[in-house]
């Protein structure tokens, strides 16, 4: 098993509060990890310093084989990420927005114009490349912005809650691509999620964070089997290791993020 992504007692602290508090854990090629928790946990501070855009105060992390902290710019050569905040721009066509990641990322000439084409079509975006990003539904947005963070044909990919505000076919559209994507290039995906169910159904492994700390990791199978309940579901789970309902706060987080995307793209 290649190791793609190694994490040993990773510590951040913003102030006095410490936000993340000494997290291993390792993800393989091919393999999608979700890191599940409730609001403030840490999850994306951690994918913050995975991606290099926070230095962490302790601990190492790898990836691809690269330090974060003294080899930041080849781990972000082997990298794409999707953020929570929206990362393209409405006022333009989903063929220009590729443009510009495409040029950021160093494309020239031919390739970029057939990586550009091929990831359009890839993303089921073809027809609707010379619209105005404003135009596009929710899906459509998150697979473009997917298109973007893989033009380079990274060997890792970060999702911190990429299907929030989707209604349930737009999400699962997503996963269908992201599905496709790993198939043809086994690709590491880390994601983060608030969707029980999306991490049942399309994550290898989990880690499950509370207060800064990773409470456990295993398949959705051995988490559920921990519960120690015949039939125990993901969210069973989620409370059983946190202590916290899956809808505090986890809801309305996603309406403002909704509102947040609005305002973006009108």
């Amino acid at each position: 098993m290649e190791v793609i992504v190694e994490v040993e007692q990773l510590k951040k602290s913003f102030g006095k509060h410490t936000a993340v508090k000494g997290v291993s854990f390792n993800i393989a090629a091919g393999e999608v990890f979700g890191l599940l928790g409730p609001n403030g946990a840490g999850k994306t501070t951690i994918v913050r310093m995975l991606t290099t855009l926070l230095l962490p105060d302790s601990g190492r992390a790898t990836v691809c084989g690269y330090d974060v902290r003294r080899q930041a710019a080849r781990v972000r050569q082997c990298i794409g990420y999707v953020p929570q905040a929206l990362s393209v721009d409405g006022a333009l066509t989903g063929y220009e927005n590729m443009m510009i990641f495409a040029k950021l990322l160093g494309l020239k000439g031919r390739e970029r114009e057939r990586r550009i084409a091929d990831l359009l079509h890839f993303m089921q975006l073809e027809d609707a490349a010379g619209r105005l990003v404003r135009t596009y539904s929710g899906g459509m947005v998150r697979r473009l912005e997917i298109g973007q963070a893989v033009l380079h044909y990274p060997r890792v990919l970060f999702l911190d809650e990429p299907t929030v505000g989707l209604d349930p076919v737009a999400r699962r559209g997503v996963w269908e691509i992201l599905a496709k994507l790993r198939r043809a290039s086994r690709m590491a995906i880390l994601l983060t999620t608030h969707y029980m169910e999306e991490a049942d159904t399309v994550c290898n492994r989990i880690g499950i964070l509370n207060r800064g700390e990773m409470v456990v990791t295993g398949t959705p199978e051995e988490l559920k089997a921990l519960v120690g309940n015949p039939g125990a579901s993901m969210d069973d789970v989620f409370t059983y290791f946190t202590g916290n309902f899956l809808d505090a706060g986890g809801d309305f987080r996603g309406i403002r993020q909704v509102r947040h995307i609005s305002r973006r793209l009108g």
